[in-house]
């Protein structure tokens, strides 16, 4: 059942997976993590469906990464094995998890060049029924599939995340996991129409500017 990505949703983190996807691990040159690589993305970089991403003139190269975002729903701490993950969900949605590539190699860690304003579109709505375990993942620019995937792919699934993650830090309601890309990433250009669309969820679209 689909609910309204409102404008309030205000997470007090987001906790992002890198290499989640062997594929993508590898077309940016990168082994496939023994267990999930974990970053931060800021809060306040989070925009909503139809709202634009804008190029900061800092990077010359900043993509695009089509995402499934889990949205928690009660607070979360030290899952074990005996816990579901799932209880503690509140829904899914989608999320394009922008990125300043020249930045992220340049400084060899993710916060400047994942937290821009505006890097962390989210929408357009809230899947609150949804088994996720095998959806199609697509991003489209301009209407040119850029990237597809499917979430059985990942790596590590998302039970696996959100036990792992709350064994790291509390995760709260209204917490946001971004639980990584399929390849095909590519550069995004002033006058884009940037999408992506997770199978059962509708498709989120933002231009860039």
């Amino acid at each position: 059942m689909k609910t309204e990505m409102t404008r309030d949703f205000a997470p007090s983190k987001i906790v992002c997976v890198g290499r989640n996807y062997g594929e993508h691990a590898a077309e940016l040159g990168n082994e496939v993590p023994a267990e999930p690589l974990l970053f931060l993305k800021a809060p306040s970089a989070v925009i909503f469906d139809g709202d634009a991403i804008r190029l900061p003139s800092y990077s010359d190269q900043v993509e695009h990464e089509a995402e499934l975002g889990v949205i928690i729903g009660t607070r979360c701490s030290g899952l074990t094995e005996d816990d579901d993950p799932f209880d503690y969900v509140r829904g899914y949605t989608c999320v394009n998890d922008v990125t300043a590539r020249d930045l992220q190699r340049r400084d060899g860690q993710f916060a400047r060049a994942k937290s821009f304003d505006t890097f962390c579109p989210v929408g357009p709505h809230i899947e609150t029924e949804l088994d996720v375990r095998d959806l199609s993942v697509v991003c489209r620019v301009n209407g040119e599939v850029r990237q597809t995937g499917r979430t059985s792919q990942m790596v590590f699934p998302v039970d696996h995340l959100i036990r792992y993650i709350s064994r790291m830090m509390t995760l709260l309601p209204g917490d946001l996991i971004a639980t990584g890309t399929p390849s095909g990433v590519t550069a995004l250009r002033p006058g884009d129409v940037c999408e992506v669309e997770i199978e059962g969820m509708g498709t989120l679209s933002n231009p860039v500017e």
